[in-house]
């Protein structure tokens, strides 16, 4: 299909988003020193930001950027409502706290913790009948990749949202992360990001509507740096990045600065 394409005759109606996840890294003095960072940070008019710390640290961080232009998030939701789920955090709570974003399917959580599609589907669910935005991340492994059928994997990772986790597609952002791509240095090349964006976009648009398609927001993944990210905000159907080890660094605030329509990227 070419409506992927086709879908970016305007590409400033999509605002870019970068998101900064911290994984489980970080303590107290280094936090804070990334907080001034993003504080000091070049945000173009039409970018957002939205990092990730570790759950401990959710309030420290959301009061040290407070009066930025730098949101925060949770790196996991409760799939419930709340109450007897030892270890997990509700959609309440994160209400509670003042914390707007969420992040659901990470590949870490999918392979290391064994969360399934239907896992996913009810944390989307909690966190839309919250009002709380939530990044999905979707993404083949390497041997899914070579096995010729790499969209197939990508398309089954959509479709558990789709029955009814999501009534608001406006608070969905979605991550495409190859996980061969992810922490091992190994970047997929523009082309091939562009390509899965873009059937991305062309599935949702016959399965949920081309407006939905065309507004929402695709970002890519995996091995995210200060040198490889021009090339890749550069094609059609990428909206931004999902930065993993690279956000604990100065690079994060490069990115940042470079990745809005107006960026002088080289």
């Amino acid at each position: 299909s070419t409506w992927g394409l086709q879908s970016m005759a305007a590409p400033t109606t999509r605002r870019v988003f970068v998101g900064g996840n911290y994984k489980c890294n970080g303590k107290t003095a280094t936090l804070r020193a990334l907080a001034e960072q993003l504080k000091g940070a070049s945000i173009p008019a039409d970018v957002d930001v939205v990092v990730y710390p570790p759950l401990p640290y959710l309030s420290l961080m959301k009061d040290e950027l407070a009066g930025s232009r730098v949101s925060v998030g949770s790196q996991n939701i409760c799939p419930e409502a709340g109450g007897a789920h030892t270890g997990e955090i509700a959609a309440s709570m994160l209400v509670d706290l003042g914390v707007p974003w969420a992040l659901v399917g990470h590949s870490e959580r999918r392979n290391n913790y064994s969360e399934c599609h239907d896992l996913m589907a009810k944390k989307i669910k909690q966190a839309q009948d919250s009002g709380i935005a939530v990044i999905y991340c979707v993404g083949e492994t390497l041997a899914e990749r070579q096995s010729g059928e790499p969209f197939g994997v990508v398309r089954a990772q959509l479709e558990s949202l789709l029955d009814s986790a999501v009534s608001d597609w406006s608070l969905v952002v979605l991550a495409y992360e190859p996980v061969w791509a992810i922490g091992t240095g190994v970047v997929a090349t523009p082309e091939v990001a562009q390509s899965m964006h873009s059937e991305i976009r062309a599935f949702l648009s016959t399965v949920v509507s081309p407006e939905v398609a065309a507004s929402l927001r695709i970002v890519y993944g995996g091995s995210v740096t200060g040198e490889n990210f021009a090339e890749l905000i550069r094609q059609p159907d990428i909206d931004g990045f999902l930065v993993g080890g690279a956000s604990l660094k100065p690079d994060f605030v490069k990115i940042i600065a470079g990745s809005g329509s107006g960026s002088a990227v080289v």
